[in-house]
């Protein structure tokens, strides 16, 4: 099997897409707003695909101390994911270890592949790639079965998807620009190294005003869209104007 790790933080204002805050219209508490959604929409997908849900959290103590909360973070992650699912019978639970991204995403893979006999390959998301779907992480596992690498690209060089049948040397494997470090780890390990397709991530002003007109554009079509993060967009009244030849970002 597969299971997708969906990497999460507990969504509080100012530790979650504290860039978009600074870039964006939205406040540092509007910004953690999104991003539960974005982790709801995430957590739903995979949930959908033929992957196992694996939702690796940051624990309360590896949180710096200006963001400690009112709640455990497990026990706040637990409730984002519970109301996305309606329950947490299909998710699996455990924190995250390591002092960084590349850290902890390559010893929650390496655990996996090496010490879960069951596990056939283990892959990495954020929540926040808003728009992936149940098919995109079926492709991406279909691919995994003949390669041993498989990444999902995103724009400034970022991936919102990284899969593994084979683990690599993850030491700053995550290093900008996301996509050419992976690569040439794979390289150096020996590995085939595949991609499934491009999808915008969410974590800048710049990101905000690429994603809202393609909810718009699919909600206008009827088109399958991410309901929370979509409902989000909507009830701030988001949308990108043209004002004077210049795409802006603006609220209603």
């Amino acid at each position: 099997m597969t299971v997708i790790a969906v990497l999460a933080e507990p969504p509080r204002p100012g530790l979650v897409l504290s860039e978009l805050a600074e870039t964006s219209p939205l406040s540092e508490a509007e910004a953690a707003d999104l991003y539960a959604a974005m982790l709801k929409d995430v957590c739903i997908a995979v949930e959908r695909s033929g992957g196992d849900l694996l939702v690796n959290y940051r624990a309360e103590d590896e949180l710096p101390d200006e963001f400690a909360g009112d709640h455990d973070s497990e026990a706040e992650i637990r409730s984002v994911v519970a109301d996305a699912l309606g329950g947490t019978d299909n998710a699996r639970f455990e924190p995250q270890v390591g002092s960084t991204f590349s850290a902890r995403a390559g010893n929650t893979v390496s655990h996996l592949l090496n010490e879960e006999e069951e596990v056939h390959s283990a892959a990495v998301v954020r929540p926040i790639a808003p728009l992936l779907g149940r098919t995109h992480l079926d492709s991406a596992a279909m691919k995994l079965r003949s390669t041993p690498v498989v990444l999902g690209p995103s724009t400034e060089g970022r991936v919102y998807f990284s899969g593994f049948l084979d683990p690599i040397d993850f030491t700053d494997a995550y290093a900008e620009p996301e996509v050419e470090t992976l690569a040439r780890r794979a390289d150096d390990a020996g590995h085939g190294l595949d991609y499934v397709p491009m999808l915008p991530v969410l974590e800048t002003g710049a990101d905000l005003a690429t994603v809202v007109p393609m909810l718009r554009s699919r909600v206008e079509s009827e088109r399958l869209v991410p309901e929370h993060t979509t409902t989000f967009v909507f009830e701030e009244g988001l949308r990108v104007e043209s004002t004077d030849g210049v795409l802006e970002l603006v609220r209603d």
